[in-house]
């Protein structure tokens, strides 16, 4: 970013820029208005623009940061009345100067002096009028706040940071959605989803009041310019004047995305904060639709200002992964095709469509699980080391990870439907039993692949992926299993295990009981020489005994705080979607049968085969698990 600067000579404006924008950027962070008690951990100050498209004038950033900050004209204007220099260097980079002016490179420290003399007297102006927060709010908009997401997982994660002391001073939650509803409606809708932190509920009904009272409501069309107008009054009203930041949540079928982004952008985006909005999945059907959905919502938004959100990325479990891996020693020397055998990223779920068939069959297992959340935490984990924890700086890693990727290959895929089953004396219904889905559906309710990543770590190692639907548990984790031990001595007697099968294996266990273990083989206590294999356990709750907040509590702060690092950037949506669409195309096209499997089975025996192809036993069959 260029800064304005008047009267500086063009060969010393080349000299001082870099040290200007630092120590303009330290000071005016430090009298940023802050959009949450909390820090920021990675120094972000965020995007103050409005929506792309909006009629509102766009100010810039750095100065927009306090309410009362100098506009470029005025920065101008205080070095032409403190300096005899003349050049100037303008808003659009432009530089004019003054020919027969001459500077001796000793007026680079007055020049220093001067600049700084100037932030100092306005931060002196700005810290005589209010400490910063108290003059900027965040208005959070849940557009399709009748929703069961909205309901059951947005509005008790804002209580939850709320609870947390994690909002800002200032705030405004509002629902929007079509059907009619008063404000004590909503407060009475949002109030049976409301909980409080185990460990913390002295105060939890007065905490539960102060929340609903700055929850308000609005109805209106997600395609009406003139209701999100009605919604911008609103909510300039609750801002009282304060520079606003404002954040939208479309918590809406995907169809209408593109209608309600652009009347937020013409009618409600923020004039003088940022403004940004979150973005649910899916994110289409396949390059094409993905595509086009990105190209349609950037008409009116900036990248930056599109939060494109996948829960699983905000897990604690998978939060700690790069921690795992970059800060312990033992674990990053490991970290490639020398010592690993192979990956499994697997998914369970013991439970059926449940009455939401009609959504799911559309769908898809392969869209609905493994395309975004089995592919992300791939890319985090087999990802190099970034340059930094920058969002940007990860990112990018995964996306080269992404795009490493081997094309998939329609034999290294299986795919399955759940049938109707007898146990106990209870039926469980098949996926074409469900109403909401048609009786000849093929759509697939398990899938199981091997993936490959052609780069000089991996090269060779399968990447295996399991998810399903209505089967024997619920579970999500990262199964790292590591190559034996050359030569290994014990093998050479009689010790009770083959420890070429017995190897080291690394489970993250993102969900239930979340937990961390590592199998290793061990000597049976006696005289004997008897090996046996154990796990050192890291299970969190007996470790921590703070309760694990909810994925939609860490993302949404997030998105509040400007903090990208766990939301998809459209390049890396690109490069996962052009990894699954052939895929996809070719099972559909082709019109390939699924292979049946009881309900609250272990799913397709297809899976076992695919899995000793690749020369891979699943880690969830064996019996230490």
């Amino acid at each position: 970013m260029f800064l304005m600067f008047c009267l500086l000579n063009q060969n010393l404006l080349f000299l001082i820029a870099p040290y200007l924008v630092v120590r303009l950027n330290l000071t005016m962070a430090s009298l940023s208005s802050s959009v949450t008690s909390r820090s920021y951990r990675s120094g972000y100050l965020g995007s103050f623009s409005p929506l792309k498209g909006s009629n509102r004038q766009r100010p810039l950033s750095f100065l927009s940061a306090s309410p009362r900050g100098l506009s470029s004209h005025e920065l101008c204007v205080r070095f032409q009345r403190n300096s005899t220099r003349s050049s100037v260097f303008m808003q659009d980079g432009a530089i004019v100067t003054n020919s027969n002016s001459t500077e001796s490179a000793s007026s680079l420290k007055g020049l220093k002096e001067e600049v700084l003399s100037v932030l100092s007297q306005e931060a002196a102006k700005v810290g005589e009028g209010s400490d910063g927060q108290s003059q900027s709010t965040v208005s959070i908009t849940v557009v399709g706040a009748s929703g069961d997401l909205a309901k059951k997982k947005i509005f008790p994660a804002l209580f939850a940071l709320y609870y947390e002391d994690c909002l800002p001073e200032h705030f405004t939650i509002f629902g929007y959605s079509r059907s009619k509803m008063t404000d004590a409606e909503l407060r009475n809708m949002v109030s049976k989803t409301l909980t409080c932190r185990i460990d913390k509920r002295a105060n939890c009904g007065e905490k539960m009041e102060e929340f609903l009272k700055r929850c308000f409501y609005h109805s209106g069309q997600y395609d009406s310019q003139e209701h999100f107008t009605e919604l911008d009054k609103k909510l300039k009203e609750h801002e009282a004047g304060r520079m606003s930041n404002r954040l939208f949540y479309l918590s809406i079928p995907p169809n209408i995305f593109v209608d309600a982004v652009k009347c937020a952008s013409s009618s409600a985006s923020s004039v003088n904060g940022w403004t940004r909005v979150i973005v649910e999945k899916p994110f289409g059907r396949d390059s094409e639709t993905s595509a086009a959905l990105t190209n349609s919502l950037k008409q009116y938004l900036e990248e930056d200002q599109i939060f494109r959100i996948d829960h699983y990325l905000g897990k604690e479990l998978v939060e700690n992964l790069s921690v795992l891996r970059f800060s312990n020693l033992i674990f990053e020397p490991l970290w490639s095709r020398q010592y690993i055998r192979n990956v499994q990223f697997i998914f369970s779920e013991d439970f059926g469509t449940e009455g939401r068939g009609g959504y799911f069959d559309h769908y898809g297992i392969i869209r609905d699980i493994m395309q975004n959340h089995l592919l992300q935490i791939l890319a985090l984990f087999a990802m190099e080391t970034p340059v930094s924890l920058d969002a940007e700086d990860i990112r990018n890693e995964k996306v080269k990870v992404l795009r490493s990727m081997r094309p998939i290959q329609v034999e290294d895929v299986v795919i399955g439907q759940y049938k109707s089953h007898t146990k106990g004396g209870v039926t469980y219904p098949g996926y074409t039993d469900d109403k909401t889905v048609p009786k000849d559906s093929l759509t697939p309710t398990f899938a199981a692949a091997a993936l490959f990543i052609d780069n000089a770590r991996w090269d060779g190692v399968p990447f295996l992926m399991k998810a399903g639907k209505a089967l024997h548990t619920r579970r999500a984790e990262i199964r790292v299993q590591f190559r034996h031990v050359p030569g290994n001595l014990y093998n050479r007697n009689n010790t009770g295990c083959d420890l070429d099968k017995a190897t080291n294996e690394l489970v993250i266990r993102v969900q239930p009981d979340e937990a961390i273990y590592l199998k290793v083989n061990n000597k049976v206590p006696g005289l004997g020489m008897r090996l046996d294999r154990s796990n050192l356990n890291l299970l969190y709750s007996a470790r921590y005994s703070k309760e694990i907040p909810d994925a939609y509590e860490r993302l949404l702060l997030d998105a509040i705080e400007g903090e990208r690092r766990l939301f998809i950037r459209s390049d890396e949506l690109d490069a996962a979607w052009s990894l699954f669409t052939p895929l996809l195309k070719e099972i559909e096209e082709k019109k390939r049968i699924p292979e049946y499997y009881p309900y609250g089975s272990r799913g397709p025996v297809g899976a076992h085969y695919l899995a000793a192809k690749h020369k891979v036993q699943w880690g969830d069959i064996s019996l230490d698990q």
